[in-house]
């Protein structure tokens, strides 16, 4: 069954105490991710960035809330920039472009809440 595997990960993750931080680990000169929860309602997915990765600009049809866990990024949202670091969060707008660089290696967490 195709995707059995992925959903058998996350399943270890259900009950248990997480240190979102530990759950992905840096990769050199890379961006990776793990997604930690998926359904039909929403996700949420963590990101590390290596110093100097980040994602182009692009849109989303949803909002999206992002939560820095460890290290600082730029991130720009319809035109503005801002800095962020760890325990800062920012909601971007659905359908409004936004784009995110890596100041230092960081770590996030991507939430997404698709509308009923």
């Amino acid at each position: 069954m195709k995707g059995a595997g992925r959903k058998d990960k996350r399943a270890g993750l259900l009950g248990e105490v997480l240190n979102l931080k530990e759950l992905l680990q840096y990769q050199d000169g890379t961006v990776a991710s793990r997604m930690i929860v998926s359904n039909k309602s929403g996700s949420i997915t963590l990101f590390s960035f290596d110093e100097d990765e980040g994602l182009s600009e692009h849109t989303a049809p949803f909002d999206a809330v992002v939560t820095i866990l460890d290290g600082e990024c730029e991130v720009w949202v319809a035109g503005e920039t801002h800095m962020m670091k760890e325990g800062d969060t920012i909601i971007f707008p659905a359908n409004v472009p936004h784009a995110l660089s890596a100041v230092t290696k960081f770590k996030m967490m991507l939430t997404m809440i698709k509308e009923a």
